[in-house]
């Protein structure tokens, strides 16, 4: 089947609009029947008339400019070419063959939407939030003026909305004036965490507009500091005394936030969910806070999963604000993951729409999906290949690497690379890290292309790859 064959003009219906500019999507076999759906729901939205090339490969991403340009024909009237986002090098010789505008559309065809500035339906309005939160930067007596500036910068641009500065035991601290008013002269909201009745004025006098914690050992003095207070019980694992305090601030017109104490697992964690639960009940509009290090900071376990766990508790039982500490390796980013956690249950709370496939930067450890080629077709790309350049790919366990000479296949990395017989040290320095990227994809489960970044949702880094290094260098040397 020939190129021209295969147009067909995706049916937008038939009140077509003539004056819409046609846009040819060139691909290969393998991706034509997902690149049609997406374009049968995005061509009418995004105000264009779709046509497919689908040109004599399997894999899109093998066709270099030059090869695409021997074997595409494009019609009459056709506005503007897009190539897969594979399709790396210069496209002079695709653009004076198609004579209208050539580009490079995504390397995934699902960003297409975004591409054209039409996401999903389903994210309309994404990005809404309604819980507050409190980052906590601990022992703060201990900490230099530089470092506690680092780290409240460092919360409030991984999204906290306050600053808790967390006071030792044994106060008074006496810097905690000139601490607290360094940071609100920054912009930055502050709340004071301490029991010293005497600490708490100064940090409260120094422009502090929230006390953690207040029960009966402090409640007395709460009137005098002009602020709000968050409420906890007497005695841990209980509500004692929480009414009481409740009334005595209510009666002084203090206003207040309720915490019941999340407890640790094994120390009374799924009791201590039910006390929220109670206290929601008895006091429907009364604002709850939850601190919520008990868990991420105290359990084995990377923090992502159980902040959007908690997060998602949190929404559903409309607890505004949250408490959380990032001390510990594995919380480390709890900030930024709960910033994320609270835009996508928010979502899918006010749009009662299930919490998945609508935040990938939360999903770090193993990819939402892994897509494969299957033996077929990697054996047809090996028969297809006739450079001597080194394509890999990971799939089903093993690495597999291939050129115009040879197709191997290993789940050990090393062996593959004694396999390859790469001398040239440069080349090898980069083919090692090729293959290292690609064992810790089959390890993980996670998709693995050549010269890409693995995706590690928000913590991914940017690569520059291989080819566009080397094209840059080249560049240099040139000029």
């Amino acid at each position: 089947m020939t190129s021209a064959e295969a147009f067909e003009e995706i049916s937008l219906g038939e009140d077509v609009e003539t004056d819409r500019p046609r846009l040819l999507f060139v691909t290969g076999r393998l991706a034509e029947f997902a690149l049609r759906q997406v374009l049968e729901d995005l061509a009418p939205r995004a105000g264009f008339q779709a046509e497919v090339a689908v040109l004599p490969i399997s894999v899109a991403a093998l066709m270099p400019p030059r090869w695409v340009a021997r074997h595409l024909e494009v019609p009459a009237g056709i506005d503007r070419v897009i190539l897969p986002g594979h399709c790396r090098g210069d496209l002079s010789a695709v653009i004076e063959k198609a004579g209208t505008p050539v580009e490079r559309g995504p390397e995934d065809l699902r960003d297409l939407p975004r591409y054209f500035g039409h996401a999903d339906a389903r994210m309309e309005g994404y990005g809404a939030f309604d819980i507050e939160i409190l980052a906590e930067i601990n022992h703060v007596p201990r900490l230099t003026r530089e470092e506690l500036n680092t780290a409240a910068r460092r919360f409030v641009e991984e999204g906290a909305d306050r600053i808790d500065l967390g006071c030792d035991p044994g106060g008074p601290w006496e810097g905690v004036g000139t601490a607290v008013a360094s940071l609100v002269d920054q912009g930055y909201r502050v709340s004071i965490d301490s029991f010293d009745p005497v600490e708490i004025a100064q940090g409260v006098a120094a422009g502090a507009d929230l006390v953690l914690s207040v029960n009966a050992t402090n409640r007395e003095q709460a009137a005098d500091w002009g602020v709000e207070v968050v409420v906890i019980p007497d005695q841990p694992g209980s509500l004692d005394g929480l009414e009481e305090t409740m009334n005595l601030l209510e009666r002084r017109g203090v206003p207040f936030r309720v915490d019941p104490i999340l407890e640790p697992i094994g120390f009374g964690f799924a009791a201590s969910l039910g006390r929220y639960l109670e206290v929601r009940k008895r006091y429907p509009e009364t604002p709850l806070m939850m601190g919520i290090g008990n868990l991420s900071e105290l359990t084995d376990v990377d923090s992502a999963g159980i902040n959007t766990l908690l997060i998602g508790f949190c929404q559903e039982l409309a607890i505004g604000s949250v408490l959380t500490t990032a001390v510990i390796n594995w919380a480390r980013s709890s900030v930024r993951e709960i910033d994320l956690a609270r835009r996508l249950t928010y979502h899918s709370v006010k749009r009662r729409m299930l919490p998945k496939h609508l935040e990938p930067r939360l999903v770090m450890l193993r990819d939402p999906k892994v897509s494969r080629f299957g033996p077929e077709v990697l054996d047809e790309m090996s028969r297809r290949i006739k450079d001597p350049n080194w394509r890999i790919f990971a799939e089903d366990g093993m690495i597999h690497a291939m050129n115009g000479t040879a197709y191997y296949r290993e789940a050990d990395p090393f062996v593959l690379f004694d396999q390859m017989q790469v001398t040239d040290p440069s080349h090898a320095f980069y083919l090692g890290i090729e293959l290292m990227k690609a064992k810790t994809a089959l390890t993980l489960s996670k998709a693995y292309r050549q010269d890409q970044a693995l995706d590690w949702g928000f913590l991914t880094e940017a690569e520059v790859s291989h080819h566009d290094r080397k094209k840059g260098r080249e560049g240099e040397a040139g000029s």
